[in-house]
Parts: structure tokens; sequence; C-alpha cells
């Protein structure tokens, strides 16, 4: 059985799940790896999604609506006199020379790019990051030198999002080795209440399978943008019915 009739076993046949335990450990960390592969494809596309449109939008906003300003001396600089907020294409970008917006003010903010007084915040896709203007330039940058900037980064694009693509896939990766290995684990206490002779390894295969409906259910969450209160509950809670599931359909004539 290849890999992609063993994905489609898993969502629906313990059964299937409970055979795959007799198969090389080999095979069962390849198809983690497919099955992280498949996890991570919207958040990839969003992500990306996401830093081609900041880029486009900034690109737009200085040339058109971005006051002129300096950065010096680790400070910003400009004529304003009050906070000035650019809303274009989804994503807001905030310049703020005179110290009133606090970082608590679009901490909730999907898509923010904040000059404020001595810090550039960015949040992208909810994640948010802080710079110090002192770490970024040791001299003055200018918004025609933002601009010039902005023109290189637009061409690292191509490389950028793959290096991020990849980034996340070991990390997400990593995880999931984590999460079969926690389940497994349990597993072990699951087989000893039903008396199946089963060891480690046999559970660790089939806690790999056994992931696979509650993987898809969020991958598909995630591509539709919708957030699934107590996600982590569920995905736990359904990973360990079906393992349940699973070590239930070992016959004891197999395990003689």
């Amino acid at each position: 059985m290849n890999i992609f009739q063993q994905f489609y076993k898993s969502l629906y046949s313990p059964k299937d799940i409970t055979l795959f335990r007799f198969q090389g450990i080999g095979k069962t960390i390849l198809y983690v790896f497919f099955l992280t592969l498949l996890s991570i494809i919207p958040t990839v596309f969003y992500s990306s999604t996401a830093i081609v449109n900041s880029l486009n939008a900034i690109d737009e906003t200085i040339d058109s609506d971005l006051p002129d300003f300096q950065i010096k001396d680790g400070e910003l600089l400009t004529d304003q006199e009050a906070p000035v907020t650019i809303n274009q294409n989804g994503f807001a970008i905030i310049v703020d020379s005179t110290g009133t917006v606090k970082p608590s003010a679009f901490s909730n903010s999907d898509n923010t790019i904040a000059l404020l007084k001595n810090d550039l915040y960015i949040i992208a896709a909810g994640q948010e990051q802080s710079y110090p203007y002192s770490m970024l330039t040791n001299g003055t940058l200018t918004r025609e030198s933002l601009s010039d900037y902005l023109v290189s980064a637009k061409s690292l694009v191509p490389i950028i999002i793959p290096l991020i693509a990849i980034v996340i896939y070991i990390f997400t990766a990593g995880i999931r080795f984590i999460e079969i290995s926690i389940l497994a684990l349990i597993g072990l206490l699951i087989k000893n209440a039903l008396g199946k002779n089963l060891q480690y390894r046999h559970l660790w295969r089939m806690s790999a399978y056994s992931i696979t409906l509650p993987t898809v259910f969020f991958t598909i969450m995630a591509a539709l943008q919708t957030a699934v209160p107590n996600g982590a509950f569920i995905n736990w809670f359904v990973s360990l019915i079906i393992l349940l599931l699973a070590v239930k359909e070992v016959s004891q004539q197999t395990q003689k």
C-alpha cells in the first residue's frame, strides 16, 4: 500500500491503522513528513501572500501617502504634530514621532507596520515583531532611502519565501514528531488497560496515522481562515479516540 492509500485509509479506518504497525519505521517517518507538508500549505500560502501584499502596499504608500521622515540617532523625526495612519489593501501603516501611539493600540491587528518614536513594529498574519531603530541603522534613514531598500527587498522575495517555507516545515515537523511520541506514550496506558500485547514501536507507528484525521480537519480550517475554539483539545481528543479504536482492533490471535 502506497503512502496515498495509507493517507486515505487513515481518515476512516482504525483497522487499517492497526495493520500499519508492522511496516518499516522509515515508511512511517516518510508519512509524517508528507502529512506535515500537507498541513503547512495554507500557512505558507497566506504568509507568502501577506508578504507580497505588504511590500506592494508599502511601496504604493511610500510613493504617495507617507509623510517625509528621518530616522536619526535611533529616533523617528517628522513634521507631523499628530500620528498618521494609512490603510491600504488591508494593510495599516502608522507613523508617529510624537510618542502618542502605544504598541498595545494595534497589538490585535493582523497586518500593520508602525513607525513609532524609537521602534519599528511589524505585525504580519497576527505575528508581532519589534525592532529598535538603533539596531536597524547606524546612520540616517529617510523616506527616499527606505524606498530604495524596499526595491531591494522585493527582488529578494523569490528567495525569502522558500526560506520561510522551509523554516515553517522543519518547525512543524518537529512538533509533529513530539506530538506522535507523546500520543504513543499515552497509548501504552491504553494498551495496558485493554490487555493488548503491543510495544512502544508499534504504538508510535499507529499514532503517526492516528493524527491524520485531525490534521486534515485543521488544514481545511486554516485554508478557510476559520478559527476553531479549543483546537488543541479537539486535536488531542480525536487523535486519542482513533488510537484507542486502533488498539482495540488488535485481535488476541494476532497478539499470540
